[in-house]
């Protein structure tokens, strides 16, 4: 099955070798969103407000392949601190459609302040 890079100037830029997702089939693959507005380059400093940011990045790159939100199946989430969890779920919860995709939350050690990471699958429309 051949494979396509999604490319959009919604969502942060590659910090690395990698593409924002890759669509394959019907299946949409996002890399690793953060909370980066991509027009600035900044990162807030808020949990939520990287939540919310990382959320709109993983939604640009799904756009960018003709999905959304609405079509994710499975997320996994990183946290930098599980002791955020309450705060990253909240916003989590406000901004996903239902039905909720599946997910896993992980602690993991985030690099230059980032508080969050959230990478995706999703179907097409």
């Amino acid at each position: 099955m051949p494979k396509r890079a999604i490319e959009t100037d919604r969502a942060p830029r590659p910090a690395g070798a990698y593409s924002q997702g890759i669509e394959t089939g019907d299946l949409i693959f996002t890399a690793g969103q953060i909370g980066k507005d991509p027009a600035t380059g900044e990162i807030p400093g808020s949990i939520e407000a990287q939540t919310a940011r990382a959320v709109e990045n993983v939604r640009a790159v799904l756009e960018a392949a003709g999905s959304g939100l609405d079509h994710l199946i499975k997320t996994t989430v990183f946290l930098s601190d599980m002791d955020d969890f309450q705060a990253y779920n909240a916003v989590y919860a406000e901004l996903l459609p239902e039905p909720l995709p599946a997910r896993s939350t992980i602690g993991a050690h985030l690099p230059d302040g980032i508080l969050v990471e959230i990478e995706a699958i999703a179907t097409r429309r």
